[in-house]
């Protein structure tokens, strides 16, 4: 069963469809949603640099990079010091709904806030650890090759790759969603010392059942295709002509003559009048 997505500042509604499930619904242009559980967090907005804007924790150990044009939307990564090169990097390509880096950045905002430093927690040995929830949410292995593990979600448009030990391949955890292409494919990489309970949480929000809201003019024709769209504003209902409502108009009985109902203090018509008393003469 699909876990409940987490309660995040509410973002408002942008677009006049809702697609299902989200992995599916692309990226909107702009990163509001993935920033949202960090909005307290101190803000950079630079002039020079791949990133437009950078968000930090208060002691700017956590960094999370929007570049806003470049093909890697998002980079975010955690050191043990402000200065110190990072212990572990997450990449967020353009496709990537901001819906889903939101589960990421909510799990560092908490993380950040109990001061345990659990953000540089050692990953878990066991790979089952970091995709738990998917496997609950009932992704299925696929078939991998030789030191990797694949799994794919039931529609087959979403999937994670764990390379445990090929070194041929790119090292780390991949969750990706929708179909190949430039425009298509949403990509969130982790490096290989990337904390396995944070992996889970953003694994998480792959099976939450929320949709994520779209302009449908704006959603890629190929993932509109795939997902399931629904009005965020339902069609109002059409409004009845008199000729629909003449069938339900019952005609009025007619009022009986010559009774009275037992409560009324009228008099009726055949009703007898007293006698008049006899006149004195």
């Amino acid at each position: 069963m699909p876990a409940p997505a987490p309660r995040t500042t509410a973002i408002p509604v942008d677009g006049d469809v809702h697609v299902t499930p989200r992995y599916l619904a692309g990226s909107p242009g702009y990163g509001d949603a993935g920033f949202a559980p960090v909005a307290h967090w101190p803000h950079h907005h630079l002039d020079e640099g791949p990133h437009q804007l950078v968000v930090t924790s208060p002691d700017h150990r956590i960094r999370i990079g929007w570049s806003g044009d470049d093909y890697d939307l998002w980079t975010i990564s955690a050191a043990p010091d402000a200065v110190s090169r990072p212990q572990w990097t997450a990449i967020v390509n353009q496709n990537t709904p901001p819906e889903l880096v939101a589960a990421l950045t909510a799990a560092l905002a908490q993380d950040w806030a109990d001061g345990q430093d659990h953000f540089l927690a050692a990953p878990s040995v066991y790979w089952a650890d970091s995709v738990a929830p998917l496997a609950v949410a009932g992704w299925e292995r696929t078939g991998a090759e030789l030191g990797t593990v694949e799994l794919a979600a039931p529609d087959g448009n979403a999937g994670v790759y764990i390379n445990r030990s090929r070194r041929d391949l790119e090292d780390g955890t991949q969750l990706w969603a929708g179909p190949p292409g430039w425009g298509t494919r949403a990509e969130i990489t982790f490096s290989p010392r990337t904390p396995s309970h944070l992996i889970a949480a953003t694994a998480a929000a792959f099976t939450y059942s929320t949709p994520a809201a779209r302009w449908r003019e704006n959603l890629h024709p190929k993932l509109a295709a795939l997902a399931q769209l629904t009005p965020v504003v339902p069609p109002r209902a059409r409004v009845p002509t008199p000729r629909d409502l003449r069938p339900r108009l019952g005609v009025r009985p007619p009022v009986p003559l010559g009774s009275v109902p037992r409560w009324s203090t009228a008099t009726t018509p055949s009703a007898a009048l007293p006698a008049r008393p006899a006149a004195r003469h």
